[in-house]
């Protein structure tokens, strides 16, 4: 392979790593906890130093009069620190699992990837760590000006801090949890994902498929290329059209996308190092990954061990809330190099199919809930579409109105 070829390559593991690293739980409190660290072992050093000895020397009411009242305040400080913290930690958990059950398994990754929460954990853990590593500088027969004592009122300061950042952490932890919360943010990042593609008021013309089709060498859901994919096409002079939606699990040997002229060898390795399949969708790939979050909360919502018709009403009402703004916002399909040549063609939801994908799959749901039939019609009659779609299930909502009596 040539060295292109492996470079993409390498960049496509890095940035999947880095997804991984970034939205881990555990990420912000081990870097927040390794600064801690370093805090200390400077506070520490600066205790010992001649320049702090000659400060509690000047000042005697800085100074800590006996090592054990040292070792006292901080044993003290770092167990109540770590009760905060493993309560923190079981509060999350439950955070979590709560979510999972009752609204959605792909909604983890917005609680998981929460910073507060996450900068939270950290200060406790780091919190931990520095009275520690404090702990093991005090010696029984310190003097009173080697008693690390300036690091000791650190530590204080701080886990006052920590009580005023868990007495917030229980008020965020309490409003993270409700259904409006959880699904107001998938809206606002959906919407925020639609603004960032869809910046044209008319769509794209469509244009013919390319001859010569190119095959996926692995399994994985195509989402989006990389931009490197452009330079590519102009070197080898190529066009590229994808076959697939954004969001779309494509099968190894599957149809991934066409070509205007043959490409085989190393040539084609590199072509498909463009292209990222990951084992799983995110919001980051794609806005269609936020519709189906929305889709797959109501349908949690209406299935019978829940039976909560009134967050599907709310994530109904999200949904259509990204539908008018999708109505009047196109996504640019094609993309030409930097003399005007069209290189890349891609294929973007059309409005009726993200429609019908979404609406539809909660009417199999809820059209026997009197609630949703009523909210639906009057969603409908506000949405100012008259596609096909979109006319056939106001035919349907208003037929099985009819049907009450």
């Amino acid at each position: 392979r040539n060295a292109s070829g492996m470079f993409n390559d390498l960049v496509s593991w890095l940035r999947r790593r880095y997804r991984i690293v970034i939205n881990s739980i555990a990420f912000y409190p081990a870097f927040i906890a390794l600064l801690f660290v370093l805090f200390a072992l400077g506070m520490i050093w600066f205790d010992k130093s001649d320049q702090g000895m000659a400060l509690k020397g000047a000042y005697t009411w800085l100074g800590l009069k006996d090592a054990s009242a040292a070792r006292t305040i901080i044993a003290t400080i770092t167990a109540g620190i770590l009760t905060l913290t493993v309560f923190s930690f079981s509060m999350v958990m439950i955070v979590l699992n709560q979510a999972a059950s009752q609204l959605s398994n792909r909604t983890l990754d917005q609680l998981i990837g929460n910073r507060f929460q996450q900068v939270v954990l950290g200060a406790y853990i780091g919190t931990i760590i520095y009275g520690l590593l404090l702990l093991t500088m005090v010696r029984e027969h310190d003097s009173v000006t080697s008693i690390p004592a300036l690091s000791t009122y650190l530590l204080i300061l701080i886990t006052i801090t920590d009580i005023f950042l868990f007495i917030y952490f229980l008020h965020f932890i309490t409003r993270a949890v409700k259904y409006e919360v959880i699904i107001g943010r998938v809206h606002g990042e959906t919407l925020q994902a639609i603004r960032k593609i869809c910046t044209r008021e008319l769509p794209d013309a469509e244009e013919q498929d390319l001859p010569f089709e190119v095959f996926a060498t692995r399994s994985g859901v195509y989402e989006t290329y990389h931009p490197s994919l452009l330079k590519f096409c102009v070197e080898q002079d190529l066009r590229v059209q994808f076959t697939e939606l954004p969001g779309t699990f494509v099968l190894r040997n599957g149809l991934l996308l066409r070509t205007s002229r043959p490409v085989s060898g190393e040539a084609l390795e590199e072509l498909l190092a463009h292209v990222d399949l990951a084992r799983n969708g995110s919001m980051e790939g794609h806005y269609a990954f936020g519709f189906r979050q929305l889709t797959e909360m109501a349908m949690k919502a209406l299935s019978p061990g829940i039976n909560d018709p009134g967050t599907a009403m709310l994530a109904l009402r999200c949904l259509f809330e990204l539908f008018v703004y999708r109505l009047s916002h196109h996504p640019p399909v094609h993309v030409h190099d930097a003399s005007g040549e069209l290189r890349i063609t891609r294929r973007e939801w059309p409005f009726e199919l993200l429609f019908t994908s979404t609406i539809r799959a909660i009417w199999d749901y809820g059209r026997n809930d009197r609630s949703i039939r009523h909210e639906l019609k009057n969603l409908l009659a506000q949405l100012r579409s008259d596609a096909p779609g979109v006319d056939a299930m106001r035919r349907d909502v208003r037929a099985a109105i009819e049907q009450e009596g």
